[in-house]
């Protein structure tokens, strides 16, 4: 089979080496950002850069009150920050205590396999050699899931962190041009970013290294109990996604319906009440949630990846560094990353408005051809020439330039979704501005036009996936299928910091409308998020294509573990399977749409009364009560959070206990089915209403301007249609990402049981 050029000391070096210099980085970067001081005074203008001329442009014209601004930015800065840090402190004592439930779930699950035995027994694989007791696995599997859920809710609270910090500190770099509060936010993206891909490196490799002390030469046990770690990671990142996506949209719902519909202020005037809680909804939403999404599906395609090798040669022969091939696959993304990431913030320098969207684009571009770059050299020097993988009871031949194919695929595959959701998401393209043209005769047609658009924006994504599932299954099997999710997320880091950059732009044009700031600076960070918002839509697209690749791998995985021979639809018990998996994302969309306009409809209320009962409150002479909204978008959250998370963690249990590992089977796939369609559709529609909307609102081209100005007929319908889109791309579409992948990895991990004692009903 040939050995690796690459040493196993050379692998035990270069992966926590990588991971520390992406944290290293990230650092770097929070003190460039804190370089822009929130205190009145001079300090504020410490930047030397090559345009000092336009430093002082507006601040010329704003001499007058540019004390009171800094210090109004710094108070509201504070109230977001409050908030977001009260909502998820609140959010993460309920997800604790279902933690500690799951965990234990997990423990007496897989420790009734062989009756508590501490006993060695059969390799499930291998029956020739003898393996740890399944006790221990139990106890494994649940220590990697705590691991995997406390550093999914850590990267979601740091990334939360880092956006509160630096939104006030975008909106005062705004005056001095956009290239400057363009740098600040991006910088306080690729934060998050790098933090998040290097941790969840790090703890990974950590806790591989820690488990071999215990498991020694039984690798199909060390990574069995591994998949703990991004069933953790994954259960983690619903409850954020659900209960941000409820929090941010009901709050924004009811900001947006009688703020600008009904009583014709302006977005994130500092007299509508919602202002706060929808600002503080952009942090926990669109940057914790996000964040513990996409750190979900790293842990989960990495642990995908390693429980098939597990069982290949590299598992067999004990090859560390082939072993690790995922892992240095994902340590390469962060160096390319961050050579990416200079590209946007110190090789170029951004001037002018329509010079913002390319920008990110290019990041995009950039880290993809670097990827490819370093894919094929980690793929040359870390790989055997040929080598077996398993392949559903074969071992089947591959070479290592099949397998650099496999994760190339995975990477373009994604740069593809990307774009294309770009095109029908971005107010540059024909698709977005056919949907505000349809305004003109009413929200009806808007309403039509959108939904057509989500749906025709399904085809292209679903191909690319496909082409990306045959070409890497026919050349390694699962493990092929597994390395292009993991090329789709090598570019984590830069991924992460164009999708953080989005809210964060949009709390910055939110804290300048609420400080009273001159309309130039307001129509910079408008631009600024204009781009954002496309950008979030390209990281939604990632995301749903990169669940849909983990959640077939981790099926393949689930399959071959529950010693499952072959999954036939025409059996009753699968087909009945496949037509319940797929209704579930249906059911967990209207779960979550109905918490949004429950939620939405009580955040009505309340401004309604608050407009309607203080006196002078229109007229800008009183403040209204922030805080009453905020408890509003925060309890009912909460509550609503949990129905739709019960049923995505309680499913695969009931059923594979219930009706066995061949209707489980057929669950999964038919949820994977629908799922990506559904997720897919959702967010593009919503993120084309919302963009709709903004060509309106900016007035940029002839066209525009025939449809507006804000407060126009057409500019009403396009507000009920992006109020309409608002659970669809934040709430229900990210979601049923995490639906399909949870789902899987789940029954990857209680595989053990549901085979031994599943199928309860099919036994009496």
């Amino acid at each position: 089979m040939g050995s690796t050029i690459l040493s196993e000391l050379a692998t035990v070096i270069i992966i926590p080496v990588c991971a520390v210099v992406g944290i290293i980085f990230s650092l770097i970067q929070w003190l460039l950002v804190s370089k822009v001081k929130l205190t009145p005074g001079r300090t504020t203008y410490n930047n030397h850069n090559k345009n000092v001329f336009s430093d002082s442009l507006i601040e010329q014209e704003e001499s007058i009150n540019e004390h009171n601004v800094i210090v109004k930015c710094a108070e509201i800065q504070n109230a977001i920050s409050e908030g977001a840090t009260s909502f998820l402190f609140t959010e993460y004592q309920y997800v604790g205590v279902f933690m500690v439930v799951f965990a234990i779930l997990i423990f007496l699950f897989l420790g009734s396999v062989e009756g508590f035995s501490t006993k060695s027994q059969r390799c499930t694989y291998d029956v020739h050699r003898m393996c740890k007791p399944a006790l221990a696995t139990a106890l494994f599997s649940t220590i990697s899931f705590l691991l995997g859920a406390i550093t999914s809710v850590l990267s979601g609270f740091l990334g939360m962190k880092i956006a509160t910090y630096a939104n006030a500190r975008t909106t005062l770099e705004a005056r001095k041009g956009v290239g400057k509060a363009f740098i600040i936010a991006f910088r306080s993206g690729a934060v998050m970013g790098f933090l998040l891909a290097a941790n969840g490196l790090l703890v990974l490799y950590i806790t591989i290294n820690l488990f071999k002390i215990y498991y020694g030469d039984d690798w199909e046990g060390l990574f069995e109990a591994i998949t703990g770690y991004g069933l953790g990671g994954s259960s983690m990142a619903l409850f954020g996604r659900v209960g941000g996506g409820i929090y941010t949209k009901a709050a924004d719902v009811g900001a947006d319906l009688v703020g600008k519909v009904e009583r014709n202020i302006p977005e994130d005037d500092p007299r509508n009440p919602a202002v706060i809680a929808d600002n503080v909804g952009d942090n926990v939403g669109d940057i914790a949630g996000m964040g513990s999404d996409l750190f979900g599906s790293y842990a989960e395609s990495s642990c995908a990846a390693l429980v098939v090798a597990s069982i290949s040669s590299f598992g067999m022969d004990h090859d560390f560094t082939s072993m690790c091939y995922p892992l240095l696959v994902s340590s390469m993304g962060i160096i390319v990353c961050l050579i990416t990431t200079l590209f946007a913030t110190d090789f170029f320098e951004i001037k002018s408005v329509n010079e913002i969207e390319p920008a990110l684009k290019k990041q995009l571009i950039i880290s993809t051809v670097l990827m490819t770059i370093a894919i094929a050299i980690v793929s040359w020097i870390a790989l055997p020439s040929s080598f077996t993988i398993f392949n559903f009871g074969a071992q089947k031949v591959v070479h290592n330039w099949q397998l650099f194919l496999c994760v190339c695929v995975g990477l373009w595959a994604g740069l593809i979704i990307g774009f294309v959701t770009e095109y029908y998401t971005s107010n540059a393209y024909s698709p977005v501005q056919d949907v505000a043209d349809s305004c003109r005769t009413g929200a009806a047609t808007n309403v039509i036009f959108g939904l057509a658009l989500g749906y025709k924006s399904v085809i292209i994504p679903i191909f690319a996936i496909a082409i990306s599932i045959f070409i890497s299954f026919s050349f390694a099997a699962m493990y092929g299928i597994a390395m292009a999710a993991l090329g789709m997320l090598s570019t984590i880091a830069t991924g992460l910091a164009i999708d953080a950059y989005g809210p964060i732009s949009d709390n910055a044009g939110g804290i300048a409308e609420m400080a009273g700031m001159s309309h130039r600076i307001r129509e910079r960070t408008d631009a600024l998020d204009a781009a954002g918002n496309t950008t979030a839509a390209i990281g939604k697209g990632f995301a749903i294509g990169s669940a849909a690749l983990v959640s077939l791998a981790l099926f393949g995985a689930f399959v071959s573990r529950a010693g499952i021979q072959v999954v036939d639809v025409l059996t009753p018990k699968v087909f009945i399977g496949l037509l319940v998996g797929a209704m579930l994302p249906y059911w967990f969309s209207a779960m979550t749409m109905k918490s949004v306009g429950s939620a939405a409809l009580k955040m009505v209320e309340e401004v309604r009364r608050q407009f309607n009962t203080i006196p002078g409150l229109m007229e800008g002479l009183v403040k209204p009560d922030y805080a009453t909204c905020v408890k509003i978008s925060t309890d009912a959250s909460i509550k609503e959070m949990i129905p739709p998370g019960a049923l995505v963690m309680l499913t695969p249990l009931i059923v594979g206990t219930l009706f066995g590992v061949e209707t489980l089977s057929g669950v999964l796939a038919g949820s994977l089915v629908s799922g990506v369609q559904v997720a897919i559709s959702a967010s593009n529609t919503g993120g084309a209403w919302d963009n709709a909307k903004k060509y309106i609102e900016a007035g940029a081209s002839e066209h525009a301007r025939t449809l507006g100005p804000k407060g126009s007929e057409p500019h009403k319908a396009a507000v009920i249609g992006d109020t309409i889109g608002d659970p669809l791309k934040d709430t229900s579409g990210p979601s049923l990402n995490i639906l399909i992948k949870l789902m899987a990895v789940e029954s990857l991990v209680f595989a053990p049981f549901f085979a031994t004692h599943g199928g309860l009903l099919f036994k009496l």
